[in-house]
């Protein structure tokens, strides 16, 4: 583990359900929230974005779903990444086949776990990037009660561009669970990134309507010392400074968590 100070106050647990153990990062105290991280690991942007949220009277549960611990990623590093999750790990499911990945499974264990650790109305869950998706199909796990989706972007493909890794089933539950517990959900991208595209935001706010909040930034918002396009809207183009526009969606977020989880 390389930068082993990113994870000062974190403690770490093994956790396992059904075939997968993997390693959870937890800080803070009060209601639950998961932050999964986004292609190619749980780097130390993420890990800041996790430190905000514990600051705010949240538990942070961070699992390790691929990569190195705390490794600031170089461009080789997250393609190699990126092609070792698609073309061989059987957890992820990354083309349009109308199914969630494997692991959302696990991670729906891990906020049962959270949830009855820490209490609160129920559980927060981001996804970022690769792990976009997965909070709302984690929705059909009762405790979680906050997803939010950061730059979803799988499935991969110009056959999945209008869809979202999920189950027609997982959809139907999250619909409906939005309506009958008055809940939200938020979608977060910038428009240009290729790899959320269009049809997909179309979908969801067809899909969900006013029930998901959806936040498109332009690319003039996003950090221009960042190693990629516009992209990853809570970590490597959030814009560090008071008043900017990416600090206030972190912020939108973070709130959005305190008050659906009643932190």
């Amino acid at each position: 583990m390389q930068n082993p100070e990113a994870f000062a106050g974190y403690d770490a647990f093994d956790f396992t359900d059904g075939p997968w153990t993997r390693r959870v990062w937890r800080k803070g105290t009060g209601p639950a929230v998961i932050v999964m991280h986004e292609m190619p690991n749980l780097h130390p942007q993420v890990l800041r974005f996790a430190n905000r949220v514990a600051d705010q009277g949240m538990t942070v549960y961070c699992p390790s779903l691929f990569g190195e611990d705390g490794r600031t990623p170089s461009r080789r590093y997250t393609m190699g990444q990126m092609l070792w999750s698609i073309c061989v790990r059987r957890e992820f499911n990354v083309w349009a086949n109308g199914r969630s990945s494997p692991i959302v499974d696990w991670l729906r264990a891990l906020a049962r776990k959270a949830h009855g650790e820490c209490g609160g109305r129920g559980v927060g869950a981001v996804g970022m990037c690769f792990t976009g998706g997965f909070a709302l199909a984690m929705m059909t796990e009762p405790s979680v009660v906050a997803p939010v989706l950061s730059q979803p972007s799988l499935p991969l493909g110009r056959k999945g561009a209008a869809r979202i890794d999920a189950s027609a089933e997982e959809i139907a539950c999250a619909k409906r669970r939005l309506k009958e517990e008055d809940l939200t959900m938020m979608a977060l991208r910038f428009p240009s990134d290729g790899y959320v595209p269009d049809a997909r935001f179309a979908m969801l706010k067809e899909t969900f309507g006013d029930r998901c909040v959806t936040v498109e930034l332009p690319d003039t918002d996003a950090n221009p010392n960042a190693p990629i396009a516009p992209h990853s809207v809570l970590t490597w183009h959030l814009v560090d400074e008071p008043g900017s526009a990416t600090r206030q969606v972190e912020q939108d977020v973070i709130a959005f968590f305190k008050r659906r989880t009643a932190a």
